[in-house]
């Protein structure tokens, strides 16, 4: 059984969305069930079987996030430091073609979300990015071509 990594803000919120799927969406969509159901013949009745769709897909993410759960590795980034990339750091890069500064943190595939400036620890960039130093130059073979970025900040919050 592989350890899946993650912070400890990762692993609250996969418990928090976990909680919500069994104590208020579960409920709900039963509810659902049972009201299409009254509805007579359910061989033609879409209400019904749109119901039983959402309720398998509620059911298959909750399956998910127990499993995601039992498998946590939950790493303490505020006990990490160092100059070097890893897991949890939050880098700040300056891309070389159009000086355009990005920062991002490097978080397990779960949490990672673009628009919050997460990236998984998977990804091209980070891939790229482990074990480097600030002041150092990583070229990265993403599917929109190859881009070199300069490392001007390594951050651990």
């Amino acid at each position: 059984m592989e350890k899946v990594p993650m912070t400890a803000g990762g692993f609250a919120a996969l418990g928090e969305e976990l909680k919500k799927r069994q104590s208020e969406d579960r409920p709900r969509i039963i509810e659902h069930i049972a009201e299409a159901r009254s509805h007579g013949d359910l061989s033609e009745n879409a209400e019904y079987h749109a119901a039983k769709e959402e309720q398998s897909h509620n059911e298959g993410r909750i399956a998910e996030l127990e499993d995601k759960l039992a498998r946590a590795d939950i790493i303490d980034i505020s006990k990490l430091s160092g100059d070097t990339i890893k897991f949890g750091a939050t880098v700040t890069l300056i891309d070389e073609d159009t000086e355009k500064k990005a920062v991002w943190q490097i978080v397990g595939e779960v949490e990672a979300d673009a628009k919050k400036g997460r990236i998984s620890i998977t990804s091209p960039l980070a891939r790229a990015l482990i074990g480097k130093k600030k002041g150092s130059t990583v070229e990265v073979n993403a599917p929109g071509g190859s881009k070199a970025y300069e490392i001007t900040k390594v951050e651990w919050r």
